[in-house]
């Protein structure tokens, strides 16, 4: 079986008596105490926007959760800074550890899960135990794009997209039926009143570097995330997208399709926001 090393990921382990609560109070997913599925999950900003957002899988005692590295040390802070007197242990795993990818469970595995898509499985293992995985990423981008899963850091910077942009209220990403997180006002507001102007949507035939604008009825409706043999994930206004096939990036047409767990449509216009 292959492994393939997913060298931009960064691993934190959340372990003691309070773990589970801290986590699950902070962030906007149902947080696991079982199981080998693990849970997505964003940690936001209290205007609603993706500060981290990653999976999190209980193993061992404690909860193993990944990011992108970009954000590892903000993420970090903020989670210390989170935990106030509660009784946790945050270890940073940065030096020790590495994420892979493979279609079988092996060392500290869980399936990477969202919703109805499934991805493999989400491989942790010390640095030590990883000479032999693949260094060739491709495979896991190429698996989650052609799903429209929407990675920060790869798709998106931080602070700069919703919860429901990237689907996470399709995706099992939130749990609307708890408490209250940091967000998580936006976040209800957004769904109960269906102010989601942008969505997750595939773009096929592209030649162009991820950022570059997406292009519908002469206006610009976002941009394109990593590109992985010519296809790629984009945040869209979908109310920009009157008809696909007339859609370009980079001057080149494009062809764009909604993914198969999509609950949205081309055209969809949303009220304003008061």
């Amino acid at each position: 079986m292959t492994i393939h090393l997913r060298s931009d990921r960064a691993v934190f382990r959340f372990s003691g008596p309070d773990a589970h609560r801290l986590i699950n109070d902070v962030v906007t997913g149902q947080i696991p105490t079982e199981g080998d599925t693990a849970a997505a999950w964003a940690l936001l900003s209290p205007q609603g926007k993706i500060l981290a957002e990653g999976l999190a899988g209980f193993a061992e005692d404690g909860l193993w959760l990944d990011v992108h590295a970009s954000v590892a040390d903000d993420f970090f802070k903020r989670m210390k800074m989170y935990r106030l007197r509660a009784k946790v242990d945050i270890d940073d795993l940065r030096d020790t550890h590495r994420v892979g990818f493979a279609m079988e469970p092996s060392n500290l595995a869980h399936q990477d899960r969202l919703g109805p898509v499934s991805i493999g499985y989400r491989i942790i293992a010390p640095a030590d135990a990883t000479a032999a995985w693949s260094e060739d990423e491709n495979p896991y981008h190429t698996a989650r794009i052609a799903n429209a899963i929407l990675h920060q850091g790869n798709d998106f910077p931080a602070n700069d997209a919703f919860a429901h942009d990237i689907g996470l209220d399709i995706l099992d990403g939130i749990d609307f039926a708890k408490g209250c997180y940091v967000g998580q006002e936006v976040v209800s507001r957004m769904k109960h009143r269906g102010t989601a102007r942008r969505r997750p949507v595939l773009i096929s035939g592209v030649d162009a570097p991820a950022g570059t604008a997406v292009i519908a009825g002469g206006r610009d409706a976002g941009t394109i995330g990593q590109v992985v043999d010519g296809e790629a994930v984009a945040i869209l206004r979908l109310d920009r997208i009157t008809d696909p096939a007339a859609a370009t990036v980079d001057g080149k047409t494009v062809n764009l399709s909604l993914p198969a767990w999509a609950t949205y449509q081309f055209g969809d216009s949303v009220p304003s926001e008061d």
